[in-house]
């Protein structure tokens, strides 16, 4: 049996040996990359987590498509649903994903609703009283009457789990700008959601289950999960999540051995991208190694600030042979990565410090073919809406935007 305990533990020291500084190597000197079975064992060890087996893998390139998923599962609940958002707005995409929860609460299912009070602060209050009076357990993580010092910290996890036999996690909020209407001016977000079937949906409870008791909701029983569970046929799923004090170094740990391991080509697509000089250096041993490194970014931005950030450290990349892409349509904020012909990472953490020191975030680390190929495909889908940035060119853009790009840097571990 499985424990439903949280990995890695809080106060757990990683291991020397497999700090992001060192693990890098270490996984790029493993016989046979990211298809070793070392290197599945290399993750394991760091994130002290298994690595859960069994899944059946679809990931969502659209908010419509998205939502829609999200939606007949809460209406297939039957036990339990369990939502954690870092945004949920009350319009008409709240209200639609409101009414299912709901419907799930009137019909006898428990139904937890945790948003972050910061990222959901412009839905009015009785968006929330409603939600309360029609059966839904509603908590606010970090409220903005807290202790000034909470405020620092908040909850970016987004996370849905019916039953926990079926999770969703990804970039996606709950919003309507990620399902606009076809033809609006702005047009919808561009993000990327999964839906797990499996024993990492048990996982995801028990992640779930930290925001919510630190929110001050009810501790509730989650009884532990059969081994036989996690061994059978299907996508291999590592649960990877963090929160300051726990699991920061692990997750940067991991994203650093993939990094290490990739032989062919390591795509990365980072909504919002302040990587700091660590980040920079293992992109571009990556790079030096032949692997095929690209960035993509966001181009149309809602946060001009943290873009000026990440161009603060274009030309160290540029140099080590990173190619970066900015997207051109709509707004970029997805969070994923895809390596080589076999592992995936989607989920809610950026490349920033923010992701890695302050937020509470959740991904999953996923070993199967069929998701990464539709990841690499997806990622050439958006490069054709994507403009590439030149060495050259980039050299030559205005002192104006020099001093932005700077300044913005500087200010990294705190945007």
């Amino acid at each position: 049996m499985l424990r439903p305990a949280l990995r890695p533990a809080a106060g757990r020291k990683l291991p020397r040996e497999l700090a992001a500084r060192r693990v890098g190597r270490l996984a790029a000197a493993l016989p046979g990359g990211l298809d070793s079975p070392q290197f599945a064992h290399l993750l394991q060890r760091i994130d002290a987590a298994p690595l859960l087996g069994g899944h059946a893998v679809e990931v969502y390139l659209h908010g419509e498509t998205a939502y829609a998923a999200m939606r007949e599962a809460i209406r297939a609940a039957r036990d339990e649903v369990l939502l954690e958002a870092y945004i949920v707005r009350d319009d008409a995409t709240g209200e639609a994903i409101l009414a299912d929860l709901a419907a799930a609460a009137a019909r006898g299912v428990t139904v937890r609703l945790l948003a972050d009070a910061l990222g959901s602060h412009t839905s009015r209050a009785a968006f929330w009283r409603q939600a309360a009076s029609r059966g839904i357990d509603v908590r606010f993580f970090h409220p903005l009457f807290s202790p000034p010092w909470h405020h620092l910290f908040r909850d970016h996890r987004k996370l849905l789990v019916i039953d926990r036999r079926v999770g969703f996690t990804g970039g996606m909020n709950i919003g309507e700008e990620y399902g606009r209407p076809e033809g609006e001016p702005l047009g919808s977000w561009r993000d990327t959601d999964v839906r797990v079937t499996g024993p990492a949906a048990w996982e995801m409870a028990v992640i779930f289950a930290e925001g919510w008791e630190h929110a001050g909701g009810a501790p509730f029983e989650i009884p532990p999960l059969a081994a036989a569970e996690a061994e059978r046929p299907g996508a291999r799923v590592l649960a990877l999540d963090c929160r300051p004090g726990r699991g920061n170094a692990e997750a940067a740990s991991v994203m650093a051995a993939i990094a290490g391991g990739a032989r062919q080509r390591l795509w990365i697509t980072s909504a919002y991208f302040a990587p700091g000089h660590r980040a920079v250096r293992l992109l571009g041993e990556a790079s030096a190694r032949g692997v095929d490194v690209r960035l993509l970014l966001q181009g149309t931005t809602d946060s001009p600030v943290v873009r000026h950030a990440g161009h603060g450290y274009f030309d160290a990349l540029l140099r080590s042979g990173v190619r970066i892409f900015e997207y051109l349509g709509p707004v970029l904020h997805a969070k994923c990565l895809v390596a080589d012909d076999s592992v995936s990472m989607i989920g809610s953490s950026n490349l920033d410090f923010r992701s890695f020191l302050f937020n509470a975030e959740a991904n999953l680390v996923i070993f199967d073919a069929g998701t990464a190929r539709i990841l690499q495909e997806a990622f050439l889908q958006d490069l054709a809406l994507s403009n590439e940035i030149r060495p050259e060119t980039w050299r030559q853009r205005p002192l104006s935007h020099r001093v932005k790009d700077r300044l913005a840097r500087l200010l990294s571990p705190f945007l």
